[in-house]
């Protein structure tokens, strides 16, 4: 059984997702936070196996919330997954690099909500493609206003050719299953080569291996209207 607790300043909100996730015979809400102080205080008591995490609420925001969660040793098993709107890119990529294991967007399906939850608690970060490119391509063009030289991270040096195209496979949102049938190798060698990249570069899992994929320069960011430059 999968533990889920919700995090969300809008009771109705919160309500709409527990009668969701309770209709699943695999998932059950043990747990409900109005902001991330409580979130990581009911994460401690209740060791859950995925936070639903709002981004924006008050006294303690969603991204403080993760941070702390991610950071504490005795809360290792807990993953945290973002739920976020097209107007939070900035707080979704400050999310990730605070260890949330991925993000989906609150208009996704319902069915799509059910199997990230899944995804998340098997161990998998979940990337939601109809974000990741609009969070990366705002946060590249924010963090490198003006033309520098790239110094390239030691990690990434470490990596095999193989290894780099696995990240930049994972930085797509494609799962070790994706990545088998991509490279044409089994779903264990494609995970292989997963833990392989994420242990080289110090990454806690795949959402955090995607953000140094980013940050190293291994993965292009996203061309977007403006660029001088063609996709």
């Amino acid at each position: 059984m999968i533990r889920v607790l919700l995090v969300d300043d809008q009771a109705l909100v919160r309500a709409g997702f527990r009668g969701l996730l309770d209709t699943a015979p695999d998932i059950r809400v043990v747990g409900e936070a109005s902001n991330g102080g409580i979130a990581v205080a009911l994460a401690r008591e209740l060791r859950p196996d995925v936070v639903l995490m709002d981004l924006r609420m008050p006294d303690v925001d969603g991204v403080t919330a993760t941070r702390r969660i991610t950071d504490d040793a005795a809360l290792n098993g807990v993953r945290v997954l973002v739920l976020t709107t097209f107007t939070e890119e900035d707080d979704v990529f400050a999310a990730l690099r605070a260890g949330a294991s991925g993000f989906l967007v609150k208009d996704a399906e319902p069915d799509e909500l059910l199997q990230a939850v899944r995804i998340v608690a098997g161990g998998e970060a979940l990337l939601s493609p109809r974000v990741t490119q609009s969070v990366i391509a705002k946060f590249t063009a924010s963090a490198a206003p003006t033309p520098a030289p790239r110094r390239e991270p030691p990690e990434l040096g470490l990596l095999t050719q193989r290894e780099r195209e696995v990240v930049r496979l994972v930085a797509s949102g494609l799962t070790n299953d994706d990545i088998a049938r991509h490279l044409v190798v089994s779903p264990l060698t494609a995970k292989t080569h997963v833990s392989r990249a994420m242990a080289k570069v110090g990454a806690r899992d795949r959402a955090q291996l995607v953000v140094f994929g980013y940050q190293s320069g291994l993965v292009a960011p996203p061309y977007s209207p403006g660029s001088t430059e063609a996709p």
